[in-house]
């Protein structure tokens, strides 16, 4: 990976490009980040660095991290992530890290956390086969069997059972910058990305595009 920065989910909207033909983009607030700490090879075993995200009270922060942060000489920020990149020379303590580290046509990979939708059966969660909905039937969203008796005399790994669905870490690879606006820390991506508006975002230089 070459860069990378956090970023807020915004929420969906549409653009016209030159030929006039609607694109779906999702509006994503990308920095600025600052960089908290660099990670080496020779100290750490890998080499990476940790940027800091979004504004927050300092009294909401526990005071290991405001140790952290202070020996960084950096304000407190709200999150704070790492990112393995492939060459961090270019980066120093205190740097920051700005939208315009992309450009419109490049590939990202993006990640958060998915939408939780709580307690659900596995007709919702897994697409699971209903039984009869006639009278007397009794047995109409139920999980089913859950395995053999005597042999195997367990339930095997991978059964699928009624539970929380949703609120997973999931990323969407291969998304192609739209737009870019630095004046206001916004970028454009073509399609949608896990995560409800004002979630956490993680935005890389796509896998896939290499």
């Amino acid at each position: 990976m070459k860069k990378g920065i956090l970023g807020r989910k915004h929420g969906m909207t549409q653009i016209f490009d030159e030929k006039g033909e609607v694109i779906p983009v999702t509006v994503i607030e990308a920095g600025p980040c600052v960089v908290v700490q660099k990670k080496t090879v020779e100290t750490d075993g890998y080499n990476a660095i940790q940027v800091g995200f979004g504004d927050i009270k300092e009294k909401r922060v526990i005071k290991p991290l405001k140790g952290h942060f202070k020996k960084a000489g950096v304000p407190v920020k709200r999150y704070l992530r790492e990112f393995r990149l492939d060459d961090i020379s270019g980066y120093e303590v205190g740097n920051e890290i700005k939208v315009d580290i992309f450009k419109p046509g490049d590939r990202v990979d993006v990640t958060g956390i998915s939408k939780g939708k709580g307690f659900a059966g596995v007709v919702k969660r897994f697409g699971a086969n209903r039984g009869p909905m006639s009278h007397g039937s009794k047995y109409h969203r139920r999980v089913g069997s859950m395995g053999a008796t005597t042999d195997p005399g367990r339930t095997f790994k991978g059964k699928i059972m009624p539970g929380h669905m949703g609120h997973k870490r999931v990323t969407i690879q291969n998304l192609e910058v739209v737009k870019v606006d630095p004046s206001l820390n916004l970028m454009l991506v073509k399609g949608s990305v896990p995560g409800p508006k004002g979630s956490l975002l993680i935005i890389k230089d796509s896998v896939k595009s290499k």
